[in-house]
């Protein structure tokens, strides 16, 4: 990672840029699936100011920075993980619940609470014999359960990952005019 020139890092991984975000750096190059998530509740006129996030996953691609970006918007961030103790409990105490833990529907209804808005960021493919091509796409929310009892929920596929291209996207515009703009 740090042989890549942070102005040039548009999946903002670069330690520098990991820095940078952290503080509030404007300059930063943001990871684009963290700040999709948070755009994607922005877009959907969800408050985040005083809201209580929890974010179910911990890895620096997504768990760790999501939950510096949620903090910055003025929510109250716990970020928990599988190896957390009495996961349904704590996840049940979320208005925000951002689920990047890397198993296929692990997030059942136990683990919400009615009207909680919830973000699902893993994708995989698991065997479904009553499709024809034997497997479907899937992410870390049950989403026939959850869906009955969210107030929004993301769609997989089809919701983080499309707003984390547009990100990426985005960065590479912001990357060209920080290395194209006199200081």
């Amino acid at each position: 990672m740090a042989a890549i020139n942070p102005l040039k890092d548009v999946d903002g991984f670069h330690p520098v840029n990991v820095g940078k975000m952290t503080i509030g750096d404007p300059t930063a190059l943001v990871a684009c699936t963290p700040a999709g998530c948070v755009e994607i509740l922005k877009r959907s006129g969800i408050e985040l100011t005083g809201k209580r996030a929890v974010v179910l996953g911990r890895s620096m691609i997504v768990g760790k920075p999501l939950s510096l970006l949620l903090l910055s918007e003025n929510c109250t961030v716990t970020i928990c993980h599988s190896k957390t103790k009495n996961l349904p409990e704590i996840t049940r105490q979320a208005d925000i619940l951002c689920v990047a833990i890397g198993k296929p529907e692990f997030v059942t209804k136990d683990f919400v609470s009615p009207g909680t808005v919830v973000i699902d960021v893993g994708i995989h493919v698991v065997a479904d014999s009553s499709r024809k091509s034997g497997k479907r796409t899937t992410g870390d929310v049950k989403f026939s359960e959850v869906s009955e009892i969210a107030s929004m929920i993301t769609p997989v596929p089809g919701g983080v990952g499309p707003m984390t291209i547009a990100l990426l996207m985005q960065n590479t515009i912001k990357a060209f005019k920080l290395q194209t703009t006199p200081s």
